[in-house]
């Protein structure tokens, strides 16, 4: 069995190694020294920031999420769970460098770092603070500031990419898929998840500033047609479909509230849902079953993918 100080200066080696893209902010190449990014001329920073423009993504957003939801939402939790299968399934090199896109609070690289110990990590989001609060709590991973439409990262740079609930947010999502296909190695994995069906968006969507929701054939053809091969594709939360279904075209009545009364209704679902027992469990249920089969219907759309060899 190989020791954790071991495995830690294997993964601290890999990180050190990557060849991180010099800013256009920066004078100087940079590089990461196990803790922090530095460059030839004595700066240091624990977040390298690329470019920082408006999005349909915010810091409010970000802070909404946590307050209301955190790390124990039921449905947050089992989607967590999903990519970290797929890369214990299909990530199969000894110590891979990992991605995670939008990775914003840092719940799936602290749940990642506990079940895949080997994996080198490298966080990603649009938005900085957020990513500067994380660097607080989170040591030894790179984090990123970058816009997925324009992309910095070198060509096959990482082993597997985790891209959950981000490209809805993304206008030009074909561009973003370009680049994770661009950046992923051959062989390499990545693990896709967005909201699910294209009839069900309501105000809910509107305040987390989503540009669409998905159907799965709708987004397996633009994947492959990124040129991924697609390894599986399911749905997370088809034991509460019917209900949350019913509930969204509910929603759909109430487009013309006004801002700030849809931002507390959306707010108070959370808050529900974050805490409901009945959700946990058939979510529970559900996650069992879903290793074995693939659901046809459901809250968010999940495909695992793989980029040819």
């Amino acid at each position: 069995m190989v020791e954790l100080e071991t495995l830690d200066v294997q993964m601290t080696n890999d990180l050190v190694r990557f060849k991180f893209p010099k800013p256009t902010s920066l004078k100087s190449e940079v590089v990461w020294d196990g803790e922090r990014f530095v460059d030839s001329t004595g700066m240091s920073q624990r977040v390298l920031c690329y470019s920082e423009r408006e999005s349909n993504w915010t810091e409010e957003l970000t802070s909404l999420h946590e307050q209301e939801a955190g790390r124990r939402h039921p449905i947050d939790i089992a989607s967590r769970q999903a990519a970290i299968d797929t890369i214990k399934a299909h990530c199969t090199i000894d110590h891979p460098v990992v991605l995670d896109i939008g990775c914003s609070s840092g719940f799936f690289l602290d749940e990642l770092s506990q079940q895949v110990p080997h994996a080198a990590m490298i966080g990603a989001d649009y938005i900085a603070s957020p990513l500067r609060k994380l660097a607080a709590r989170i040591e030894r991973v790179p984090l990123l500031q970058l816009d997925l439409r324009e992309c910095p990262l070198p060509d096959a740079s990482v082993d597997a990419v985790v891209c959950l609930n981000v490209l809805e947010h993304i206008d030009d999502h074909k561009a973003a898929l370009a680049h994770l296909f661009r950046i992923l190695k051959p062989g390499g994995v990545g693990h896709l998840e967005v909201p699910a069906g294209p009839w069900l968006y309501d105000f809910y969507d509107e305040v987390l500033l989503h540009h669409r929701r998905y159907s799965m054939a709708e987004l397996t053809r633009l994947i492959s047609n990124t040129g991924f091969q697609i390894i599986r594709a399911t749905h997370l939360g088809f034991t509460v479909f019917p209900l949350f279904a019913l509930r969204k075209l509910w929603n759909r009545h109430a487009l013309r509230l006004r801002p700030v009364e849809k931002q507390r209704r959306v707010a108070r679902e959370m808050r529900k849902t974050a805490s409901s027992r009945a959700l946990r469990m058939a979510l529970r249920v559900e996650s069992a079953l879903g290793r074995r089969v693939s659901f046809p219907v459901g809250i968010r759309c999940v495909v695992s993918v793989r980029r040819p060899d």
